[in-house]
């Protein structure tokens, strides 16, 4: 089974959400809907910018944890390492 960490943002200058779960597809979806009450829905954050795949549902909850002590500046550099234009990668995973 694999699990994913993924980042979403508001926008290039926004607000970023860092998560972990078993379905990206789901997850993203819940998040662009505001299907679920939280952080992402009060603060309108519905673009996927970055996410990595794992085998182990524990390698991704102790990525995950680390990523969310990381400064913003560093999670940034990470988003434009991979995806410098912001891109939203939704349709990505949804082909």
């Amino acid at each position: 089974m694999s699990a994913f960490v993924y980042i979403m943002a508001s926008g290039p200058n926004g607000v970023l959400y860092v998560g972990v779960t078993s379905d990206l597809v789901r997850r993203v979806f819940q998040h662009r809907t505001g299907a679920v009450e939280g952080f992402t829905k009060r603060y309108g954050i519905k673009t996927l910018v970055w996410f990595e795949v794992h085998d182990e549902i524990t390698a991704a909850i102790a990525r995950e944890k680390a990523l969310k002590h990381w400064t913003r500046a560093r999670k940034v550099r990470l988003i434009q390492s991979e995806n410098p234009d912001w891109r939203d990668l939704w349709p990505d995973i949804c082909a």
